[in-house]
């Protein structure tokens, strides 16, 4: 009787040495009472690198060693990480080019060069289309162009638009290397190559386009081409060295957004083949933001436009969209969409479910 009155009694003095407490909201079960510094000892922490808590009361460095753990108490050991959230996605690259945005916005259509600066600064955009001009030198406010664009700031490109032979396109892509060699822009090495076909369509030219790609090619340029949905002229260009082959959502200006993501898929898949980073950026026709994503989620590798910011009501506005709108789209791409089904499929399990009475 005596032997079994004194094992309750061990028992009961042993588990009033237990302490139970959490760590960084951890159950754990202490065999003793420790100290502070005591338990960082244990936990191999190293008390420089390191801020403690316990029941939201700081612990300094120099109380470490007379604070007495007890049953309950909840302790929060933290230290320093890097900041910031994880990186997301890879940077673009188009040629020797290396960019973390993917939207490319043009300069033309704005009621004022005041708007434009902010709408470019508001898309977040590194890179903005020029189109080559006969120099008129100032507007009729005696103000130019390039007094509102941060040449250290924006990569330019610059853009053979309104050309409509192989020609003239050439010429223009010539000249625009030379006006960006002399400002020290490094757009001076590509050129947003557009040979159009007629000027109701904007539609470009296939058999110019090429011949320009070729010949712009032999010549250095790294060439981003606007081109249609079509996929063997888009194989052609590729195979023709173009840096960049960007297919046409919709017509210039229209905002019809993309109207054949079929062959926009197609494009891609042709052209990625063995070349997963190869950039195929859609290049006009989109709308609003909603168009960005789409032809994001596409897996495009980014978007020019111009239109759709410069010529909406509140253009600052939508270029905020449309920046938020690339972001998101590519990053809904990234992360694969989930099946589209006929029928509903349930978040919550059907399993374990409280039967009906």
């Amino acid at each position: 009787m005596g032997r079994m009155a004194g094992t309750p009694t061990r028992f009961a003095a042993y588990d009033v040495r237990m302490l139970n407490i959490t760590i960084n909201a951890e159950p754990r079960v202490l065999d003793r009472a420790l100290s502070v510094a005591e338990l960082l000892t244990l936990l191999g922490r190293d008390p420089s690198r390191i801020a403690i808590e316990v029941n939201e009361q700081i612990v300094r460095r120099d109380q470490q060693a007379s604070r007495t753990l007890a049953e309950g108490d909840r302790i929060e050991i933290v230290t320093l990480v890097g900041g910031g959230a994880p990186e997301l996605d890879k940077p673009l690259k188009v040629g020797t080019f290396t960019f973390k945005s993917r939207l490319f916005t043009g300069t033309g259509k704005y009621a004022d060069y005041d708007l434009m600066k902010a709408s470019l600064a508001g898309s977040g955009c590194e890179v903005t289309t020029v189109a080559v001009r006969r120099e008129r030198l100032v507007d009729h406010e005696g103000r130019n162009l390039l007094d509102y664009l941060d040449l250290k700031q924006y990569t330019i490109l610059p853009n053979t638009a309104g050309c409509f032979s192989a020609d003239d396109a050439i010429r223009h892509a010539r000249l625009a290397r030379e006006l960006l060699s002399n400002l020290g822009n490094p757009g001076a090495d590509w050129v947003k190559l557009e040979c159009l076909g007629d000027k109701k369509s904007l539609l470009p030219d296939p058999v110019d386009t090429l011949k320009a790609t070729e010949t712009l090619v032999k010549e250095g340029f790294q060439v981003l081409v606007y081109t249609s949905d079509d996929v063997m002229l888009a194989k052609r260009l590729k195979n023709a060295g173009a840096t960049s082959v960007m297919p046409a959502g919709s017509p210039i200006g229209s905002g019809q957004g993309v109207l054949n993501p079929n062959n926009i898929r197609i494009i891609l898949e042709y052209l990625k083949e063995g070349d997963p980073d190869y950039p195929v950026i859609v290049d006009a026709g989109v709308g609003t933001a909603s168009d960005v994503a789409a032809a994001m989620e596409l897996g495009c590798d980014g978007v020019l436009l111009n239109t759709a910011i410069a010529s909406a009501k509140d253009p600052l506005r939508m270029a905020h969209a449309m920046r938020h709108a690339c972001e998101a789209g590519r990053l809904a791409y990234l992360a694969g969409r989930i099946p589209k089904k006929l029928y509903a499929t349930a978040s919550s399990p059907m399993e374990g479910r409280i039967a009906p009475s």
